[in-house]
Formats: C-alpha cells, structure tokens, sequence
C-alpha cells in the first residue's frame, strides 16, 4: 500500500534533521546517496553507524543512543528483523522524532504500530530520496 502523499509531503515539509541508521561510506549504496541527496537538498544528516568514523563530513555516532541533537526523522537501512531493537531506541529518544521512514523494501507492522502508538508518523517500504525527488517534480535522481 502506498502512503497518502499528503503524510509524505507533511514529513519532507517538517524534517529537516534527519538521522540515518544504517548508513554506509560507498558512493554506490542506496545507504549512502539516499542522505546524500537529502543532504545537498538542504538537510542536516546525523549518521548512524557503528562501523564509520564519519560520512558525509559528519561524524558518525554507534546508535541512536548517542544522539544528543533534536532528529526530526530517523531514516531506517536495516533489515526487519533488526527493527525491533531499532523501535525501542527511538521511543527512548526526547523528544521523540516527528517521524521515522522505513527504505525500500523494509516493512514490519508491528514496529510500525508501535511508532504509530507514539504519535510517530511511519513510511514503510519506499525510498525517501525517490518520493522528494518525485512531490519536488524533479527527474528521478
């Protein structure tokens, strides 16, 4: 099922720091030019990755855990079945995020209902660069 474009546009609207778990150094994975692009577009990327010293020019922190800025969106590049643990570190952040966007191809309705529980707006299965490219009118990156 596709998520309404009036949620997608409130969160491209309303999150300009966005946390990115999972994210990766290689110019050629789908974890690193998805918080690129966002990136060159105006957003503040907060990395997250236990494997990385810094990407982006940012530096990285190990997990969410470790974030000490306010994250409007926290964009998801695990697997589903490391949600869970994923879900439970951002129901612990203050303030909770305004949202949090599961990548292409990643879906957990239970990890999304709990979020939703929250008053977390949740995307699942969608690429966040693809849909601000796509409500922007621009060309497909």
């Amino acid at each position: 099922m596709r998520d309404d474009d009036s949620l997608l546009r409130e969160i491209l609207d309303r999150c300009r720091t966005i946390a990115v778990v999972g994210i990766k150094a290689g110019a050629d994975d789908d974890a690193y030019r998805v918080p690129h692009y966002m990136q060159q577009h105006g957003h503040r990327i907060v990395p997250v990755s236990p494997k990385l010293d810094t990407v982006l020019g940012e530096r990285c922190v190990a997990s969410l855990r470790e974030v000490h800025e306010r994250v409007d969106l926290v964009n998801l590049f695990r697997a589903p079945q490391h949600l869970p643990a994923h879900v439970d570190e951002i129901l612990a952040m203050d303030p909770l995020p305004f949202a949090v966007w599961f990548q292409l191809g990643i879906r957990d309705d239970a990890s999304a209902a709990r979020l939703r529980a929250a008053g977390v707006r949740v995307v699942q299965d969608a690429c966040l660069m693809v849909e601000h490219a796509r409500l922007a009118g621009r060309v497909h990156p």
